[in-house]
């Protein structure tokens, strides 16, 4: 059953050692040791390198065939799956199989490189994010409307005030400018609660903390679910505002964030149409469809696109100036 290309070839790799099939892991490693300090290209000065004889070469290729059934013998599943082919050698894909999938496996720790790239997804997503806030604020900086009212409250606080000075603290207008655009930014940080893909992100929202959490809201949701069903099916309890508000945000299948955007108006407006009663938000439902059609019917811009339609149709090319 010894095979040219796997383990030790043609040789059994024990013979090759010197010791027995029920040596020791200290044994084999002695073996080794004394294996290695005779045959090592480093330490060989001519000596014979087998009962037979030989040059530098065939103590080389000794020393080979020593390591390779040292690394096979001192591994606990490699030992295994060797011994297991000394004694089923007829089972010969299976050798190959085993052999190279050790060969070719990768010597890092799968653990270690999942780990590795959930904390660079979370890195990326974390600064991704502050991209993206930072780029509201600036945004919402330059609009007049928020801009006028930041710049007010500066000047209630005695923000903007500081920047007359005289003498070596004089500063140019740039520097002042500069000041004043960042105090204008972090008034508008401190005011405006940004809701959606560019809120402010939080390091519990990323993905490594999303690992980690999941056992923890996953009990959570649980134990919320069994006080639901005990509360509101069981005991038959009326519901509460946040109930109803809950149940309605899942009829419109809105995650929490954007539902929270909604104006409170809004929410009023839910509340007194009562379109936590399934048959209410239908009514609810149907009565959006129609608005939103009507919209569309008065909307110039989808009467232009019907006559297109119906005149030149997606199949020709034409030039329109809209």
């Amino acid at each position: 059953g010894l095979t040219e290309g796997l383990y030790c070839g043609r040789r059994v790799c024990y013979d090759v050692l010197g010791v027995s099939r029920q040596a020791s892991k200290a044994e084999i490693a002695r073996a080794y040791r004394q294996l290695a300090r005779k045959y090592h290209p480093d330490r060989y000065r001519g000596e014979p390198a087998s009962p037979g004889g030989g040059g530098p070469q065939a103590a080389h290729e000794k020393f080979l065939l020593i390591a390779t059934a040292y690394e096979t013998l001192k591994d606990e599943e490699t030992r295994k799956d060797y011994d297991y082919m000394l004694d089923h050698p007829e089972e010969y894909y299976r050798h190959y199989y085993h052999y190279y999938s050790r060969r070719l496996a990768p010597r890092v720790d799968v653990r270690i490189v999942i780990l590795v790239t959930v904390c660079a997804i979370s890195v990326f997503q974390f600064f991704s994010w502050w991209s993206s806030y930072n780029e509201a604020i600036n945004y919402l900086a330059t609009v007049p409307k928020y801009r006028i009212q930041a710049t007010e409250i500066a000047r209630q606080q005695g923000l903007l005030n500081k920047t007359k000075e005289k003498g070596k603290n004089r500063r140019s207008k740039e520097e002042i400018r500069e000041e004043e655009e960042e105090i204008i930014k972090d008034i508008i940080k401190n005011k405006i609660d940004i809701k959606g893909g560019y809120q402010k992100p939080k390091i519990y929202d990323i993905l490594l903390f999303q690992i980690l959490l999941f056992p923890f809201y996953l009990c959570k949701y649980i134990a919320w679910s069994c006080w639901w069903i005990y509360c509101f099916r069981i005991k038959g309890q009326e519901y509460g505002v946040e109930e109803k508000l809950y149940i309605i945000r899942r009829y419109m299948k809105m995650s929490q964030s954007q539902f929270d955007s909604l104006e409170d108006h809004q929410k009023e407006t839910f509340l007194e149409r009562q379109l936590w009663i399934r048959e209410n938000y239908e009514v609810y439902k149907r009565e959006q469809e129609e608005e939103l059609k009507k919209k569309m019917a008065l909307d110039t811009r989808w009467k232009r696109y019907r006559r297109w339609m119906k005149n030149e149709g997606p199949g020709r090319l034409t030039f329109i100036d809209d």
